[in-house]
């Protein structure tokens, strides 16, 4: 594939680092996309988004966005806001997949009650997906979501669920018939986290720059009105939002920038060596196929082509990451032990990418389905 961008591209990409460079604190770029995920920086970044049109452009003008229809404005965008630490905090989600899903699933009322606020950066969003006994197995989920006259009553738990302390809303999958496996009688509701019988608790990891969260809905009482989409028809609604999950992070991007920082402080400290060469070409090849896999992801998706390629993609992503990681932990030594450093920071990123966004052994699963023929899942 022969890539370049226009002149056009090319002016936005140098705007968008012009606006970044003049609106961020010093230092900003260091840390781990999702660190602060709703801090007040992060909140004035993307209400300063949303007042050129840059938060989710790729939105139609009447939901909120710029009527962009071209993917590649919000590519470069987003390639540029990982590069520096993803200073939309939690808010990248929403416009990469949350969003989109209630554009595509959603009714009217729906639409104006909730994109205008998401396009303009004042709406937090988690997603209640991973169980306590579903997590790689999503279809296998057990939160239930039963009639009562006009509303449903939900109890369940979600586990592993990052930016819920912060969060308005969550994005969440309850089985509302009566298959107990399998894509089948799932619904998706956008359930306020407010709601009586929700509760949320933190939970302890090594990870701690990126906070998950143990969720509990007991008895919570939701309208029909808050259901996305179809009763039982949230499999294909989700099937399609996981595509732009998978992908629509630009993570190579911040692991290109993170390996070019290691290897620059390796070079002025005389750490680097002739038997370094190869590993720092394969993660830097690796970053490239990543970018250029998300590339094809991105042409297709909008041509309606794609078959497995936001598996292959993801797949791509994580093991840049991973190789980007295992350079950054030869070349610095002693000092990728200490906490915040960027060695330390990509070790960490490194580990989310192959579990946030379906787990990396799940995507090479699904590749193998593909190629085997075998009957489609998530």
């Amino acid at each position: 594939m022969e890539f370049g961008w226009s002149e056009s591209e090319a002016a936005f990409r140098a705007e968008v680092r012009a606006f970044i460079a003049a609106n961020l604190p010093a230092g900003w770029r260091t840390l781990v996309p999702g660190e602060e995920p709703y801090s007040d920086i992060t909140l004035e970044f993307c209400r300063k988004l949303a007042a050129r049109g840059w938060f989710a452009p790729h939105w139609p003008v009447e939901f909120g966005g710029a009527g962009d229809a071209s993917p590649w404005r919000f590519a470069i965008l987003s390639e540029e806001l990982w590069s520096n630490g993803e200073p939309r905090g939690s808010q990248y989600m929403n416009v990469n997949w949350i969003g989109p899903a209630i554009i595509t699933a959603g009714n009217e009322e729906q639409k104006r009650r909730f994109l205008p606020q998401i396009a303009s950066g004042e709406m937090l969003w988690c997603q209640g997906f991973s169980e306590p006994e579903a997590g790689s197995d999503l279809a296998a989920l057990k939160t239930s979501a039963r009639r009562d006259g006009d509303d449903y009553i939900i109890n369940g738990e979600k586990v592993w669920t990052s930016y819920a302390a912060g969060a308005h809303y969550c994005f969440l999958l309850a089985r509302t018939g009566e298959a107990q496996s399998g894509g089948g009688a799932i619904s998706i509701f956008l359930v306020p986290m407010n709601a009586p019988g929700v509760s949320v608790k933190v939970i302890p990891t090594m990870l701690a720059i990126h906070q998950i969260h143990h969720l509990v809905f007991d008895h919570v009482r939701v309208s029909e009105a808050d259901r996305l989409g179809a009763e039982n028809a949230g499999w294909g609604v989700i099937r399609d939002a996981l595509a732009d999950e998978r992908v629509g992070t630009p993570r190579h991007m911040r692991a290109t920038v993170v390996l070019d920082a290691v290897v620059a402080e390796a070079g002025r400290r005389g750490r680097l060596s002739a038997a370094d060469n190869a590993s720092i070409v394969e993660a830097r090849a690796a970053c490239l196929a990543a970018r250029l896999m998300a590339y094809r992801f991105r042409q297709l998706r909008g041509a309606g082509q794609l078959e497995g390629e936001p598996y292959v993609a993801r797949g791509a992503i994580v093991r840049a990451e991973r190789a980007v990681a295992e350079v950054a932990a030869n070349l610095g030594g002693a000092d990728s032990l200490i906490a915040g450093s960027l060695h330390d920071g990509e070790f960490r990123t490194s580990l989310i990418a192959g579990l946030g966004g379906g787990a990396y052994e799940m995507q090479l699963n699904l590749i193998a389905r593909l190629w085997l023929r075998l009957p489609k899942t998530a």
